[in-house]
């Protein structure tokens, strides 16, 4: 009958007593073999830390139709297995670095960070990557779209949404004149997001470089950038929150590092020449009177 002997040594972060457990066979040979008592081979596995302070060794032996587990030996009281990690906290926007090593927009209030804006948006060139960092005031959904004017329609949007089950999700749409469509082929990765204080924040990468399509731009040309945010309905977008969303001014660089801010409608000022000539004007008629 075939055999193959393998053995496991792995070590364990515990500083316990030592404990020596003899386990039973599975299936039907009642004892274990004097065949089995074979020494471990030199093709084991080991692990070395400066911090270890105990161990496991493992070893076992399969046959066509039986298995068995002979000893295990361990400096671990309690369960042998270490569970996984826990997953890491979302870590904050880092809004001092906008300008300098990534670039950043915000609308809203002036003075606004990340977590104040009604829209954040910031991005920075890792290897073969763009990184985009998202956050919104909303329940829903923050997209921004890569357009080749300042108009919707025909352009390449990936955005967060928030679903039903707390998660936030980034997808890829394209814009079919006021719709966006979902497009199966998404090319975020390395996402992140989380929902907190009413606030939507994500973070993904997502290729400089890709094949020629339709629905993907290449990242390396410079675009008009879209900023729009709302709310969702059981994960799925709906109306952006206002009837105009904001616009960069300019095309786009990622190879150009701004902290570029857009105050929202209730913090715009009246500054082209038209407005001043106009205020201007209505100032003296209220002075001088109607004759």
């Amino acid at each position: 009958m075939a055999k193959l002997y393998s053995n496991i040594h792995s070590p364990l972060l515990m500083d316990v007593e030592k404990l020596r457990l003899f386990l039973f066979s599975f299936a039907y040979v009642p004892l274990v073999p004097e065949w089995l008592t074979v020494p471990p081979l030199k093709n084991s596995v080991s692990a070395d830390n400066g911090n270890t302070i105990g161990e496991v060794s493992l070893q076992y032996c399969i046959s066509l139709s039986v298995f068995y587990l002979i000893t295990v030996y361990s400096d671990y009281a309690g369960y042998p297995f270490p569970t996984a990690p826990p997953v890491d906290p979302f870590a904050k926007i880092r809004v001092d670095d906008c300008g300098k090593t990534k670039g950043c927009f915000r609308y809203g209030k002036p003075g606004c960070n990340a977590e104040t804006c009604d829209y954040f948006l910031s991005y920075r060139r890792i290897g073969a990557d763009v990184e985009f960092e998202l956050s919104a005031d909303t329940d829903g959904w923050v997209a921004v779209g890569f357009s080749s004017d300042k108009k919707m329609g025909g352009d390449d949007v990936m955005a967060c949404v928030h679903d039903d089950n707390g998660r936030v999700r980034i997808q890829h749409f394209y814009n079919v004149g006021q719709w966006a469509k979902e497009i199966q082929r998404n090319p975020a990765r390395d996402e992140e997001g989380v929902f907190e204080n009413n606030r939507v924040t994500c973070r993904f990468k997502r290729p400089v470089y890709v094949p020629r399509e339709e629905t993907i731009v290449d990242l390396h040309l410079s675009w008009y950038y879209l900023f729009a945010w709302g709310p969702a309905i059981q994960g799925s977008i709906t109306r952006h929150d206002i009837d105009s969303p904001p616009v960069s001014e300019r095309v786009v660089s990622i190879y150009k590092y701004e902290d570029i801010f857009m105050p929202s409608a209730a913090y715009q000022t009246f500054s082209s020449p038209f407005c001043l000539l106009l205020i201007v004007a209505l100032t003296f008629y209220l002075l001088m009177g109607t004759p």
